[in-house]
């Protein structure tokens, strides 16, 4: 068990500073004060982040920090927190370890006992679906899709029977190909294309996919996707298929009472009690 008490000991920290996703008036004081605070900043770019410190009179060492150079830079970061340094990690955008870069540094900084605290600030996914006018009390974020088709079709046959909302991330020159995907195997839902967040060309598309497929307007910028979960399972349309009398000795076989799986049928096709009720004794009889 590790108890991480982040503001009550005096530790070496890796900040994970949260950074707009396009507008500057969306950095926090206390992101800010992190990195002026910070003796060095990791980064993606540094010619993004330059942008960023420079806007806000930040002065503090800017070093590089990408997946291709994770492990080398994760353990250059370990040597500055075994030194006494503090240390913060910045994506170009949002927060880190969300589709960025991060999750190794901070496990690897867990693990060696030092403080990872985690700032709040802009998210593109969940600024998207809270506008997105589909349901946000329970979703799944999955990030971006695989770039090779026939993996994405696996990874959208996978999330088929989620019936939650779904938050993709997607480049715009794959978005055609992979709202066609999503219709193939997921079927025509609700759907809300959100890009160029929180900037001056903030865009919503609110939409179902059949019609959004037949829009060929050029959509650019990073995308956010927000899909409506599946109002029901596949295993479900399968047991509907069934007939009343045959739904019902699914139930039986696995093991439940009769009244208990005339009530499961009935929820199931969305129908009374009663009207399983006659089918079943009709068989009985």
């Amino acid at each position: 068990m590790i108890v991480q008490k982040s503001y009550q000991e005096n530790k070496p920290t890796l900040y994970l500073v949260p950074t707009p996703i396009g507008n500057f008036k969306d950095m926090t004081f206390r992101s800010i004060e992190a990195l002026k605070e910070s003796d060095y900043i990791f980064c993606e770019d540094t010619r993004i982040t330059k942008v960023l410190l420079s806007h806000f009179d930040i002065s503090t060492p800017l070093r590089n920090y990408q997946l291709y150079n994770e492990k080398e830079q994760a353990e250059q970061i370990l040597k500055l927190l075994r030194s006494g340094k503090n240390i913060s990690l910045v994506s170009d955008a949002g927060l880190p370890c969300i589709s960025d870069p991060g999750f190794y540094i901070s496990r690897c900084a867990i693990q060696e006992g030092f403080s990872v605290i985690s700032l709040p600030g802009a998210n593109a996914a969940l600024t998207a679906l809270v506008a997105s006018g589909l349901p946000n009390e329970k979703f799944t974020f999955y990030g971006f899709l695989a770039s090779k088709r026939t993996q994405r079709l696996q990874q959208l046959q996978a999330l088929k029977d989620k019936s939650e909302t779904l938050i993709f991330y997607e480049a715009p020159h794959r978005i055609h190909q992979t709202l066609q995907d999503m219709k193939e195997i997921l079927g025509n839902r609700q759907i809300t294309l959100a890009r160029e967040l929180t900037k001056k060309y903030e865009e919503y598309i609110r939409s179902d996919l059949d019609t959004i497929l037949e829009d060929e307007r050029e959509l650019k910028g990073e995308i956010v996707i927000i899909l409506e979960g599946t109002k029901i399972s596949t295993h479900l349309k399968e047991l509907q298929t069934l007939s009343i009398e045959n739904h019902f000795q699914y139930y039986i076989d696995l093991g439940l009472e009769e009244k208990e799986a005339m009530k499961k049928v009935a929820q199931d096709r969305e129908i009374s009690k009663s009207d399983v009720y006659k089918v079943v004794k009709k068989i009985s009889i």
